[in-house]
């Protein structure tokens, strides 16, 4: 008889494995806190010249996004609106993902041994069971 992944592993130890692995990696999950510093005067990107500090904030990264906005709708085909409005709109996507902040909440060590035990147990048995018996003696 065939098992898991056409292996003769155990269907019992992949299904238990995969209910162990998505409910280890759901808790561990659940336990990050996401935060954002971003907001339309938070700086982005910063440059170096003449001995001075220039930060470019989200909101001068508007000021572009607008102008090739503005230039694509007089003319579909102006090759400059497209890049300044397309660029723009990448910078802004880099920035907002580029200014998270991921925080593991408070928890005791048991509750972390327990959901480091179910993911990367349960990833163990899930990748166990895709293996033959007679590979593993």
């Amino acid at each position: 008889m065939q098992g898991a992944g056409g292996s003769e592993g155990g269907v019992g130890k992949f299904f238990l494995g995969l209910l162990m692995l998505c409910g280890g990696f759901y808790m561990l999950f659940n336990a990050v806190m996401v935060q954002s510093s971003f907001s339309l005067g938070y700086g982005m990107y910063g440059l170096q010249a003449f001995g001075s500090n220039l930060s470019i904030t989200s909101g001068m990264i508007l000021i572009p996004f607008i102008i090739g906005i503005a230039m694509m709708f007089y003319n579909v085909k102006s090759l400059l609106g497209w890049v300044l409005a397309l660029g723009s709109l990448g910078a802004l996507i880099f920035g907002v993902i580029a200014s998270l902040h991921f925080n593991l909440r408070s928890m005791s060590l048991f509750e972390l041994i327990v959901i480091l035990i179910l993911a990367f147990g349960g990833l163990a048995l899930f990748l166990s069971s895709m293996r033959s018996h007679s590979a593993q003696q």
